[in-house]
């Protein structure tokens, strides 16, 4: 049975501005959120609200702790799950978000 969706608030409709950061489904679908902790989710949100079409941020380890309430210590820890998650690339002061890996492997 097939079900009719409608919106709960139709003054409340979504519209996808100019500048809008997207998610990839298969982060639930494949299941590639399953190996990161909950700040490197929160860190990932920022990202890639942030990021330019290609993934790409040059917000700063002081501005993103100051934004999300962090030390540098626990931005540190949440960068390295999304880079071992392969989720994420990093060279100060450039961050990447990497287009989802093959299930099975990654992309190089």
């Amino acid at each position: 049975m097939k079900v009719e969706k409608l919106p709960l608030i139709s003054s409340r409709i979504r519209r996808i501005p100019e500048g809008f950061g997207w998610l990839d489904h298969r982060l639930i679908r494949e299941g590639h959120l399953r190996s990161c902790s909950t700040d490197a989710l929160g860190l990932y949100l920022v990202l890639v609200t942030v990021a330019d079409r290609d993934g790409l941020s040059y917000y700063g380890d002081s501005l993103l702790c100051a934004m999300l309430g962090w030390s540098c210590g626990r931005l540190e820890k949440a960068r390295k799950n999304l880079i071992e998650s392969d989720l994420l690339a990093w060279s100060e002061p450039i961050y990447q978000i990497l287009e989802l890996p093959e299930i099975g492997g990654t992309r190089q």
